[in-house]
């Protein structure tokens, strides 16, 4: 009997990937062959650790609006353009990376064009000196500007090739290196402290240092950041919309774009009592991070709060109450860096039933967070980062892509429209509604991290469910009934 159930369920399993490879087939058949990218493993920085790999190439962004009227002094995609991002250090030298070098940024111009991108890096953060000073160690560019290269391409949204980024490529893009460690909030110079801490000053100085590259003549000005990068454009573009304000005479919109940078309070954070900066619980972290950074918070959002409790405007949800600037959140429901600070480690050949289940309801709570913000693409699938990899325009959410998504947002905007669902057949409020944790075709593929072999999330559930019967467990709650679908044939 135990052998014909298991060859029952490995025939099930077939049946399934291959339904399934069928729907994603059909999916992908709706993006044209050319702007089809092979699946690229990025490094990135998440919140609770970073990663670094040699010689890497980092994101820069783009814009997905479709111009149906481009100024003939504005690069075209069969003219030839310069895909290099151009280094600048900053004229106030006293603004600092964390080790006292002067911080800086990356610059493609696109003269003519009076749209702007300045994208913030991820990187997590370090929140004491022996958490910085392992943190220097292990990875020194996200603390000092010695060893920046001159020049950097970018990829994704950041992307100045027309085939990988179809409408934001021409684009004045500005990629801003992370190297101050305090999701861009602090504002402590070395001369105070061992490190300084100077991300809410960085950003001000990279805009008054554009000012003679033409963004006083900006038209609209988007703010964008992945993972820490994206929680610094939540907490900084009030602070820069008012900035672009004063500089442009009330001619320049700013808008933000926040790439996995939503977090919300966990419920099953880690003990404080931990070694380093990627172990503790984020509630401490930011605690003391904020204090020694000296971190400046929005002043609305500070005010929803005691004295004590300000630290809590660095979770989305409840910063966002307090927010003026439109904003468009691009949130996978399952981020890989939120589950780690609720204490899941997606280690998928060993996940239990009760991790699965401890998952969906982290993909409830996200969802639920995320019902008034009016501008969202969020899909569910295990991933963090999205609009600087090679492949930011293939995942779909109701069968629309990212690049449509944004393009039906800024076309809102511009036609002074607040409805989340837009213009006529063309939504920007998306949000997945299937049963469990990456069961949208689109997703990027699972990869297990001990063999790196790709993984079908119904071959993993199924093995979780006979995994549950040699030990002689009962499955639970979603997963019980996603097993009994699944043996009924679906």
């Amino acid at each position: 009997m135990k052998r014909f159930l298991k060859v029952l369920l490995i025939l099930v399993v077939m049946e399934e990937v291959v339904s399934q490879n069928k729907r994603a087939n059909k999916v992908n058949s709706r993006i044209p062959t050319r702007n089809r990218k092979p699946q690229q493993t990025n490094i990135e920085e998440g919140p609770t650790g970073v990663k670094e790999e040699p010689n890497a190439t980092y994101p820069s962004i783009v814009n997905p609006l479709v111009q149906t009227r481009i100024p003939t002094s504005v690069p075209q995609p069969n003219q030839k353009y310069s895909e290099d991002m151009k280094l600048y250090f900053l004229k106030n030298t006293m603004t600092a990376c964390n080790d006292g070098t002067t911080a800086g940024y990356y610059l493609r111009e696109a003269k003519g064009n009076k749209r702007w991108i300045i994208f913030l890096e991820g990187g997590w953060c370090c929140y004491n000196k022996e958490t910085c000073d392992v943190r220097y160690k292990s990875a020194k560019r996200l603390m000092s500007s010695s060893e920046w290269p001159p020049t950097r391409k970018g990829t994704g949204i950041l992307s100045a090739k027309h085939s990988e980024n179809p409408h934001w490529w021409n684009l004045n893009a500005v990629f801003v290196p992370y190297c101050s460690s305090d999701i861009w909030s602090g504002n402590v110079s070395k001369s105070q402290s061992d490190y300084a801490f100077m991300g809410s000053m960085i950003i001000q100085e990279v805009i008054r240092d554009l000012v003679p590259k033409g963004i006083k003549q900006a038209k609209v000005i988007i703010l964008a950041g992945s993972s820490a990068g994206g929680a610094g454009v939540l907490m900084n573009i009030d602070r820069v919309t008012a900035m672009v304000e004063e500089l442009t005479g009330d001619n320049g919109q700013v808008r933000g774009l926040i790439d996995s940078g939503w977090f919300i309070d966990p419920k099953n954070a880690k003990p404080s009592d931990c070694a380093d900066a990627t172990m503790c619980a984020i509630t401490d972290a930011i605690k003391k991070g904020l204090t020694l950074w000296n971190g400046v918070l929005p002043e609305k959002c500070k005010e929803q709060f005691n004295r004590g409790d300000e630290w809590q405007c660095f979770y989305g949800p409840k910063l966002y109450k307090s927010m003026k600037s439109p904003i468009f959140l691009v949130q996978w429901l399952y981020d890989e860096e939120q589950l780690r600070m609720e204490n899941i480690q997606p280690e998928f050949r060993s996940m239990t039933a009760n991790q699965w289940n401890n998952i969906q309801n982290i993909g409830r709570e996200l969802k639920k967070s995320l019902r008034e913000v009016p501008a969202v693409f969020a899909p569910a699938c295990f991933s963090h980062t999205l609009i600087t990899k090679s492949n930011w325009m293939e995942v779909q959410v109701k069968s629309v892509s990212l690049p449509r998504a944004l393009h039906c947002w800024e076309k809102s905007l511009q036609d002074n429209r607040s409805s989340r669902t837009g213009m006529r057949g063309c939504p920007f409020h998306l949000i997945d509604n299937c049963q469990w944790p990456h069961c949208n075709p689109t997703c990027p593929a699972l990869h297990d991290h001990v063999s790196r072999q790709a993984m079908n999330i119904l071959q993993l559930v199924l093995q979780m469910g006979m995994e549950n019967q040699r030990k002689g467990l009962e499955s639970k709650g979603d997963l019980s009934q996603l097993i009994a679908m699944l043996r009924n044939a679906g």
